[in-house]
């Protein structure tokens, strides 16, 4: 087995969902359907948080970058997934698969950090209320922003490349729907011990400290809502910042499970059903997490609807 990674010209074939063939019509209909909903309903936030002047503020803003990751992340795999589904082309290139993985790294590891700044921003306004728009002027949400976007594309730089240093072995099959890092890990000809070291230092910087210091928010959100007297007060500030904690649970429990365990343990049958749900069904959830029970965007959307109709 001679090591293939120095040869861009040889690609990889993607089993996907091949080996469940009676699921592959169905998944391509229900993540149709999934994809269009992701596409509608960020877009939809994206849109409403430019029209709308009561949406100009940070807690949308960031929203609004959340939004365009979601896009982007679904946008970056979901394609490929339904093209590999209908069996029309399962193959992709080498240096597509190293484009893709290290597109998927970057959105994934911004949008980690991103949810650490929202966190933030929830902790201003419920435990600094008087102070909320002096600590969170433009300039520091927009720098909060780029921080995010730069870590991300550091942290998806530094395991890209850690990677692609990597020989790869064996057959040109990788059992994904896309190009995993976990999958990858596996084709490698040599003992990956050291790398694993250095790209697991970088997912825990990445994927468990942002875990651990939004945890340590919403401790003391939690004291600041059970400070409230008024019960209408508390359901409000509960409904504002549980959105957003649902959001982080399903983002974090997945990410753990698919890069914080050693690559002998990982299961790539049930990675791929874990990378169906943070690739599709998590994009797809946080527009509507976010939005079910909020009255500013139920209102800005009932707005923009009636301009519409006049």
């Amino acid at each position: 087995m001679g090591s293939f990674n120095t040869s861009f010209g040889e690609g990889f074939i993607l089993v996907g969902f091949s080996d469940w063939p009676q699921l592959e019509l169905i998944l391509f209909i229900y993540i149709s359907f999934f994809y269009s909903l992701t596409l509608f309903g960020n877009t939809t936030i994206i849109i409403l948080s430019q029209l709308d002047p009561r949406l100009h503020t940070p807690m949308y803003f960031f929203l609004c970058h959340l939004s365009f990751l979601d896009l982007c992340y679904t946008t970056s795999t979901v394609p490929q997934l339904l093209i590999n589904l209908s069996g029309l082309d399962r193959t992709i290139s080498y240096g597509g698969c190293v484009a893709q993985l290290f597109i998927v790294l970057t959105l994934g590891s911004i949008e980690s950090m991103l949810l650490v700044v929202m966190a933030f921003d929830r902790y201003a306004a419920v435990c600094h209320p008087l102070h909320y728009t002096t600590i969170m002027h433009s300039l520091l949400c927009l720098s909060l922003a780029i921080a995010a976007w730069v870590g991300g594309l550091v942290n998806s730089l530094i395991q890209t490349s850690l990677m692609m240093a990597m020989p790869l072995c064996g057959l040109h099959y990788l059992n994904h729907f896309f190009c995993e890092m976990p999958v990858f890990l596996k084709l490698a000809c040599e003992d990956t011990g050291g790398t694993e070291a250095k790209m697991f230092v970088a997912r825990v910087i990445v994927v468990a400290i942002p875990a651990v210091l939004i945890l340590g928010s919403y401790a003391h959100i939690a004291r600041a809502v059970l400070r409230i007297k008024s019960m209408a007060g508390r359901r409000k500030t509960f409904g504002t910042c549980g959105s957003h904690l649902l959001v982080v649970c399903l983002f974090y429990g997945s990410a753990m499970y698919t890069y914080l365990q050693p690559t002998g343990s990982y299961s790539e049958s049930e990675g791929k059903f874990v990378a169906l749900f943070y690739t599709i069904i998590i994009p797809m959830l946080n527009p509507v997490i976010y939005t079910l029970r909020n009255k500013d965007v139920k209102g800005a959307l009932w707005k923009v609807v009636g301009r519409s109709r006049d």
